[in-house]
């Protein structure tokens, strides 16, 4: 049986309201006009009018009937640009990066809010807020560790946690709950599995091991079969399992979740092989007892992936994916659309230079960023376009226009509006 520790503050409870927000500060009126002139577009909505397609010229678009700004993403933002609002006056800090979209945490930058970075192991450094600050939580959510430290600093909290990862925590911490381990399906250096994993230490005996992929789960897999080494696993998992972590006690009794931007395919297959892997060694009839496993892949992301699938029936020439090189949900896509036809995952639409001809993108399973030359060819050409949920509109019509330009047609009067980049 495990132990739970004293009830702790969670992230899903209410303070005094005047120094935890999670439910916004009331200002969205007012503050609603700015984030349209900021982040909106007149290019995306001409496109959405023409079931997501656009000839101009030689050029065909479609655009994915999923993409772009997801309701939390949206959510975090907007709470940002009120904590700006509401607190003109006091120190704002930013725990990280919003969401992961370098325009959007340069703009916030430019508002004078303060980001706080972590540590390569993930801890923070809040020697400098006191009680008369405001602190951002980002959309990813914080450790249950740093939650609490921000509590007893009795700071002013503005909570923008996704309620998709909210969801994915109650799972985690009811694994812990019931004596289960929780491997989470993620990357252990993101910030949302680091929040995600932490949700176990709310029991003494809570547990977890994180698998970046099939091969990380297929590992796990052999040794709940009784076939694993153990020194081999515990260096391959040295960074990513609870301390103490017993694989020969702690994978007796699993429960799956995952970091809510991983592909979902890969999370269902690896919820699979490892419920298989729990009948190989205990029998069928004891998997009630041993396994549990529910998708929590969020809806945003779903939705995304989908959409891309479908334009994959029959893809495009070429694939355009705009979003951060860090965004976890982004990459996916980029990887999803590679499968099928040629495709370029880009920052935001400056990568695309129309004087030159060339486009830099990160290339696909990589971390290397090259400068493409010719990469649009002269004849018809169908472009497919797709956006991570961090990606707002504005850089999905700035991308448009960019790629107009680089076909030598002038966006202003093609598309017989003005343009939308800035000058």
């Amino acid at each position: 049986m495990t132990s739970p520790r004293p009830k702790t503050p969670d992230a899903t409870e209410k303070p005094a309201q005047e120094r935890y927000f999670r439910r916004g500060l009331g200002l969205k009126k007012e503050i609603q006009p700015v984030l349209e002139s900021e982040y909106g577009s007149t290019v995306v909505p001409l496109i959405r009018e023409r079931n997501n397609e656009l000839t101009v010229g030689r050029l065909h678009f479609r655009l994915a009937k999923s993409f772009g700004f997801c309701y939390g993403v949206d959510r975090a933002v907007e709470y940002a640009y009120e904590s700006r609002e509401k607190f003109p006056d006091r120190n704002i800090y930013l725990l990280g990066e919003i969401i992961h979209n370098p325009h959007v945490n340069r703009r916030l930058q430019e508002m004078d809010i303060e980001f706080l970075y972590p540590t390569e192991d993930g801890t923070f450094d809040f020697s400098v807020v006191t009680e008369e600050d405001v602190v951002i939580i980002p959309a990813f959510g914080v450790t249950l560790h740093d939650f609490e430290t921000l509590r007893k600093l009795d700071c002013i909290l503005v909570d923008t946690t996704c309620g998709s990862v909210l969801n994915v925590w109650k799972r985690v911490e009811s694994y812990a709950r019931e004596g289960f381990t929780a491997i989470i399906h993620g990357k252990y250096w993101h910030e949302e599995t680091r929040a995600t994993s932490s949700q176990v230490k709310k029991y003494e005996d809570g547990r977890y091991l994180i698998v970046l992929d099939m091969d990380e789960a297929l590992i796990a897999c052999e040794y709940i079969r009784g076939e694993g080494d153990r020194e081999a696993f515990m260096e391959r998992f040295e960074r990513s399992r609870s301390r103490g972590f017993d694989p020969d006690r702690d994978l007796k009794r699993v429960g799956v979740a995952n970091q809510t931007t991983m592909l979902a395919s890969e999370s269902l297959a690896i919820a699979a092989k490892l419920g298989e892997a729990i009948s190989d060694r205990w029998g069928a009839e004891e998997v009630p007892d041993r396994f549990r496993s529910f998708d929590t892949i969020c809806s945003a992301t779903q939705d995304r992936q989908d959409a891309v699938q479908e334009m994959m029936v029959k893809p495009p020439d070429i694939m355009i994916v705009i979003g951060g090189y860090n965004s976890s949900n982004t990459t996916h896509l980029a990887h999803l659309c590679a499968q099928h036809t040629t495709s370029f995952h880009i920052e935001d639409a400056s990568c695309i230079d129309p004087e030159n001809g060339t486009i830099a993108h990160k290339r696909i399973h990589t971390d290397e960023v090259v400068i493409e030359e010719n990469w649009l060819p002269d004849d018809g050409v169908e472009i497919g376009l797709t956006a991570g949920a961090s990606t707002p509109d504005s850089k999905i019509g700035e991308t448009v226009e960019r790629v107009l330009r680089s076909a030598g047609y002038d966006p202003a009067e093609s598309l017989g509006l003005l343009g939308t980049e800035p000058e």
